[in-house]
């Protein structure tokens, strides 16, 4: 298992450039399995989520190639809908191409998805309104069985404004008979950046971003399609907390401001000071962070849980004391437990929910443990910021959805390395020695102009 080297004490400082969205590739990558043709995602992050995702077209017979940072799919020929049970075990995602396959070929068979373990994460909810559809489906303990003799428009009003199930009954809904409205459908931008997807394949959608989804199915799609994925806003919100926890000063490019609005106004109240423009923002941190009395995840466009660790992690050496509740996934709490070995003070209540944090004014290095991709992303965090050397166990999961994060970190002026199990790196120039296996290579905002929602909208 490879891990992460950090020497902590570095103040960040530089300009660094955002990749696409690993939430935004993922389902689009699916849903490229509607079109009988070419189908090409610029600006696709090589991440090991999206490489699984690979292995999942070329199984059920697709062909893929990635041409430097655009993934090209070829989806002409017919599609096997058994997805192997390796592949489908490896990632949440892999539900994604339910959708996708019972609108192509009217059968899907697909062992339970698997991904980060941080909490139960149901698919009822896809299942329920596959159903709606004319879906049958047979479940077992291990595997969903689905058929049917055509997919068909449904009013479907989700009990949560679940993200994936949004994405999987979006993608179903392109080619079937008649009109398929989602009520209570989630919001998030990467709900839109499908939508727009979805829409350059020749799909009649309004209402991505707001509550209630209206697809009208069409029956045929375009020859060709080509879309640019959004940047990856969860990743920006990561660097921005690193340069923060740092007391550094950072510039990212390649960024929509307005996508950071959810959780902007804390590093605000943190004392960040925030500069945004058109396509980039910048931060400059105060010598220590201020406390926020309370944050609590929601769904969109409230506070986001892919975010909530990490700011737990800048939380920890804050000036003061500070409530984070998780509403969203009930085992997002490991990284309270890893950060505890660093010196962190925080205290869980009786259900898990709430972390109380009093900040110390410094962590120290530590061996930890990555047990989820955002519980990876926290550590890295802390670790920069620490006294002494970290290691950061199991990066894998950090690497699921951040492309080259330790090569980016060093660009910033930090001493960090990937490790493989039993070799060594060397900080300082970015080389890596020995058995270092490194990755892929390849709204509060000051100075922010309001801007309409209806912008973000499809």
């Amino acid at each position: 298992m490879r891990q992460y080297k950090i020497l902590g004490g570095q103040r960040l400082s530089g300009e660094i450039a955002i990749g696409g969205a690993k939430n935004a590739v993922l389902p689009i990558i699916a849903a490229a399995c509607l079109n009988q043709s070419e189908v090409y995602i610029h600006n696709c992050p090589r991440i090991s989520d999206v490489l699984d995702s690979v292995e999942i077209l070329e199984c059920i017979g697709c062909s893929v190639e990635f041409l430097g940072n655009t993934l090209k799919i070829s989806s002409s020929a017919g599609l096997k809908y058994d997805v192997p049970d390796e592949c489908a075990t490896k990632m949440r995602s892999s539900i994604l191409f339910l959708g996708a396959l019972l609108s192509r070929e009217k059968r899907a068979n697909l062992a339970l998805p698997g991904g980060c373990s941080i909490g139960e994460r149901a698919i009822d909810l896809h299942l329920h309104g596959l159903e709606l559809m004319g879906a049958k489906i047979t479940r077992t303990e291990e595997k969903l069985f689905c058929e049917t003799e055509g997919l068909r428009g449904a009013k479907i009003n989700l009990a949560f404004a679940s993200v994936g199930a949004t994405e999987n009954l979006m993608i179903a809904a392109v080619k079937a008979r008649g009109e398929t409205i989602i009520e209570n459908a989630a919001r998030e931008p990467e709900i839109v950046d499908l939508a727009r997807f979805l829409k350059t394949l020749g799909a009649n959608i309004r209402g991505a971003g707001t509550k209630t989804i209206v697809i009208k199915g069409v029956d045929r799609l375009n020859s060709h399609a080509s879309h640019e994925t959004m940047p990856d806003r969860i990743v920006a919100g990561t660097y921005l907390l690193a340069a923060a926890m740092t007391g550094g000063e950072i510039t990212l490019a390649n960024v929509r401001p307005f996508d950071l609005a959810p959780f902007a106004s804390y590093l605000t109240e943190m004392g960040c000071k925030l500069y945004p423009d058109d396509n980039c923002v910048s931060l400059a941190a105060p010598k220590r962070l201020l406390a926020v009395p309370r944050i609590t995840t929601k769904v969109h466009p409230g506070f986001p849980t892919d975010m909530q660790a990490q700011f737990v992690a800048a939380l920890s050496i804050a000036d003061g004391q500070s409530e984070v509740t998780e509403t969203i996934f009930e085992e997002r709490y490991k990284h309270v437990q890893e950060l505890r070995k660093m010196g962190a003070d925080i205290r869980l209540t009786a259900d898990k929910k709430t972390f109380i944090t009093k900040g110390v004014e410094r962590l120290h290095g530590a061996t930890v443990t990555a047990h989820d991709l955002r519980c990876g992303a926290a550590l890295v965090l802390a670790g920069l910021a620490a006294e002494g050397e970290t290691l950061v166990k199991d990066a894998q999961y950090v690497e699921r959805g951040y492309a080259s994060l330790e090569s980016d970190l060093r660009s910033l002026g930090t001493e960090i390395c990937l490790v493989g199990a039993g070799g060594e790196a060397v900080f300082g120039g970015g080389a890596l020695v020995g058995g270092a296996s490194p990755l892929f290579s390849d709204c509060s905002l000051v100075g922010m102009s309001p801007r309409s929602l209806d912008s973000f909208r499809v």
